[in-house]
């Protein structure tokens, strides 16, 4: 067996593993050229994160040798602690963090990978956009390369409403459907699977219609979901049925998440309860919030917006690696 330390597989995987040392390099200083601070934020949480259809890696802390143990668990991103930190005065940060995933594994995946996370008081989606566009521009100047396709940076990358990719791609009304998979099924001339609900519908069309036809001319940007789909972003207050988020996709292989930050607690507090309700439901398991983070933006969290990469990914599409383990130095599965 070779294995991912011994010197023949070592020697084919350096090219790209010395890219990715240049890589974090690069954005680096990119961001902290423009006025970002690099924090550490810790790994164990009391809380992983709220989503619902993510599992979590749990262990158990104890100050002492037969005290009684409370949970900790390793983070799903440092979204919530780097929120904190903004909500504390911090100012724009940015972070290179260990992220778990109980479950994956993959061409494009490993239970334990490097997020770029970065966030910027007082900026909207938009100028996340720009900023996140002219990053990928500096740092892989000769483009995303996925086996023989070449995606340029060196172009305008495309800008595409979730609305406008599926009236265009699968050719529905996606948010007039909005909570009737029967209607959405219907509409895209597929049957509803039994158990299906909106959401199942809505991310097999995203899967199989949309994604495969948008970031191969330039790297393109799929903004404002439908307001189900909002996570921790912001309604649009100019058309309500959407949320200010959106995702960056290249060679076939999503990069990043983004939002528009939501800073309304009451409305956070909601829509946790809401994703712990669900998550009882579909396991058993009672994932409490995590107060640290609630109380923050009870303080009160400035206006702004953030994005997590998946920097394993970015490496893989700089480097043109076919996979995700070409990219890691001891990949863990």
């Amino acid at each position: 067996m070779h294995r991912p330390w011994h010197p023949e597989r070592l020697a084919a995987r350096l090219p790209f593993l010395r890219r990715r040392a240049r890589l974090r390099a690069e954005v680096a200083a990119f961001l902290a050229a423009r006025g970002y601070t690099e924090v550490e934020t810790p790994v164990l949480q009391p809380c992983p994160g709220m989503e619902p259809n993510l599992d979590p890696f749990a262990t158990r802390y104890a100050a002492k040798l037969g005290e009684e143990a409370r949970a900790l668990y390793l983070q799903f991103s440092p979204e919530f602690a780097m929120k904190t930190l903004l909500a504390g005065g911090a100012g724009p940060i940015f972070q290179f963090a260990r992220a778990f995933r109980n479950g994956e594994a993959g061409p494009n995946h490993q239970p334990e990978f490097t997020l770029l996370e970065w966030y910027r008081p007082g900026a909207d989606l938009a100028g996340l956009m720009d900023e996140t566009e002219a990053l990928i521009r500096a740092v892989c100047p000769d483009g995303l390369r996925r086996g023989d396709a070449v995606v340029p940076t060196d172009r305008p990358f495309a800008r595409i409403t979730v609305a406008e990719a599926f009236d265009r791609l699968v050719g529905v009304d996606v948010l007039a459907s909005a909570g009737d998979a029967a209607a959405l099924a219907c509409a895209a001339g597929i049957a509803v699977r039994p158990g299906e609900t909106w959401q199942d519908v809505f991310f097999r069309l995203l899967l199989e219609r949309v994604e495969p036809a948008i970031g191969r001319d330039a790297p393109a940007f799929l903004t404002h979901w439908p307001v189900s789909e909002a996570a921790l972003s912001r309604r649009d207050p100019s058309e309500p049925r959407v949320a200010l988020r959106f995702e960056l996709f290249a060679a076939g292989v999503e990069l990043a998440n983004a939002y528009e930050e939501l800073t309304d607690p009451a409305e956070q507090r909601a829509r946790f309860a809401a994703w712990r309700a669900e998550r009882w439901a579909a396991t058993g398991e009672d994932r409490v919030p995590d107060e640290n983070f609630l109380a923050a933006l009870e303080h009160g969290l400035p206006p702004c917006a953030g994005i997590a990469l998946g920097f394993d990914r970015l490496a893989m599409l700089a480097s043109g690696a076919r996979t995700i383990d070409d990219v890691l130095w001891l990949p863990v599965v």
